[in-house]
């Protein structure tokens, strides 16, 4: 149909280029414009598009992946959170053992702040 229409005229629009019809021509923009169709849909389908569009139809789905999702970042926060201060626990209680004067006082009574806290539970 795009055919028909480009050889019934005797000039057409191309990307930047207006001349007079020439018996090739037609084909190559029409199959410049089909590669271009064909890029196009492979990169909406790389983005998902189609699948995200679906989720934001479906409220009360993205509401559950969201919620799903805040609890993994949540107890990721903890685990990291946790695991980074036994980590700084440990260096300290390294520190303290070697005795350093100014240094080694501090860190001392954080750690027994620390472990009384721990004592606790």
């Amino acid at each position: 149909m795009i055919k028909q229409k480009l050889k019934s005229r005797k000039y057409f629009l191309a990307p930047g280029v207006i001349g007079q019809w020439e018996p090739g021509k037609q084909d190559k923009v029409l199959q410049s414009l089909e590669n271009k169709i064909k890029e196009l849909a492979i990169n909406m389908e790389k983005m998902k598009l189609a699948e995200y569009v679906e989720l934001l139809e479906k409220p009360y789905k993205l509401m559950y992946v969201n919620f799903i999702s805040g609890i993994a970042r949540g107890l990721g926060i903890a685990i990291g959170f946790a695991i980074l201060g036994a980590i700084i626990v440990l260096i300290l209680q390294r520190l303290v053992a070697l005795n350093l004067p100014v240094i080694g006082d501090f860190i001392a009574d954080l750690v027994k702040i620390v472990q009384l806290q721990l004592g606790k539970k």
